[in-house]
């Protein structure tokens, strides 16, 4: 046989092996391509909801300041110890001031000789000694001394650092010795009682807030226990990019329990009927960026929808724009890498969370 006639047999089979995989499964797993990815879903159903909401935010001082020489010299005294609580003007640091003192003793010397000038020129004018103009240069020199006297006078003041209100001291960064430049930062001062806490709230609530509503708030450190405060001021502008309002708590925090920076869970209180809302598990929330989004299930596939936000309570959250009541919600594997717009899934209930779809 020849090498041409060997050739179309195999030629023939190769055909027909690539002819019995081709789409629609023949040859192939049934259906073609990835299966479906299982994922937990849950039936978005509107519910009553009392009127307040929870939100999280970060507690901060009531007030706070770093504090820096004005001054550049060296510390000869540090009048604190260490975390301890200060009372309002007390001196927390003592610079050298042997070169403010002399300037103030120089700048006192010249006004007491400026005084003798201008008593000497009133007897001199009264009998007709000397010119009026130059009894008005004396007075003059009297005025430049006693400017340069409280000149001095503040610079030595500047030589002692004192607390501008009274609070806890942090930790120092010097010690006593060291020099230190205009401006070094030198220790932390806060006042931790009252403490305060900023936090956001969608736009949407807006007709709910007000000044001195009653809230309280919840950190890591002291689980199940609440703290009670009021709201101490609305921001008068909503945030463009996030559509949300920005607001200030206050809290009475006599054992300084509470501290500057910790993660705070706040629940605002609200009289009335909060009316019905839609609500999803919180885990099933997304977002990107500015957006938030969940997924939804559609004709067996996933579907990226941005939402709009609203209350908050334990586990849920509440959704006021871009879902619907029936809408089926993915609570669990919409984080997977291989999830996307579009992506095919199979739904099992979430245990507690709703129906399936």
């Amino acid at each position: 046989m020849s090498r041409l006639n060997r050739l179309v047999p195999l030629a023939i089979l190769l055909l027909s092996a690539c002819g019995s995989s081709g789409p629609g499964g023949q040859g192939g797993p049934p259906g073609g391509g990835m299966p479906p990815m299982t994922v937990e879903t849950a039936t978005v159903e509107a519910r009553p909801l009392a009127n307040g909401f929870e939100t999280v935010g970060s507690l901060r001082a009531h007030e706070s300041v770093v504090v820096r020489p004005e001054v550049a010299g060296r510390v000869v005294k540090i009048h604190f110890a260490e975390g301890s609580r200060v009372a309002a003007g007390q001196p927390l640091f003592s610079l050298d001031a042997s070169q403010a003192q002399a300037s103030v003793n120089e700048a006192a010397a010249n006004l007491n000789n400026s005084q003798r000038a201008v008593d000497r020129a009133k007897d001199l004018v009264a009998q007709k000694l000397i010119s009026q103009a130059d009894a008005d240069k004396a007075v003059a020199q009297f005025g430049v001394d006693q400017a340069r006297l409280a000149s001095a006078r503040a610079a030595l003041t500047k030589m002692t650092l004192s607390a501008p209100f009274a609070g806890q001291i942090g930790l120092r960064s010097v010690s006593v010795g060291e020099f230190v430049n205009v401006g070094q930062d030198l220790v932390t001062l806060v006042q931790l009682d009252p403490i305060e806490a900023d936090f956001s709230v969608p736009e949407a609530m807006l007709s709910q807030l007000s000044r001195g509503q009653k809230l309280g708030v919840q950190v890591d450190a002291f689980p199940g226990q609440n703290f009670e405060g009021q709201v101490l001021a609305i921001d008068p502008i909503v945030d463009a990019n996030s559509r949300s309002i920005r607001l200030r708590a206050q809290f009475a925090n006599p054992e300084s329990r509470l501290m500057p920076g910790q993660f705070a869970r706040l629940q605002l209180a609200a009289s009335g009927d909060g009316g019905d809302a839609l609500l999803i598990p919180e885990q099933a929330l997304m977002q990107e960026g500015d957006n938030r989004y969940v997924y939804l299930v559609v004709s067996g596939k996933a579907k990226k929808t941005v939402v709009k936000t609203g209350r908050r309570i334990p586990g849920q959250i509440e959704i006021v724009d871009g879902i619907k009541a029936g809408d089926v919600v993915i609570t669990a594997g919409q984080a997977k890498p291989m999830m996307y717009d579009g992506a095919a899934v199979a739904t099992a209930p979430a245990a507690g969370t709703g129906k399936g779809g």
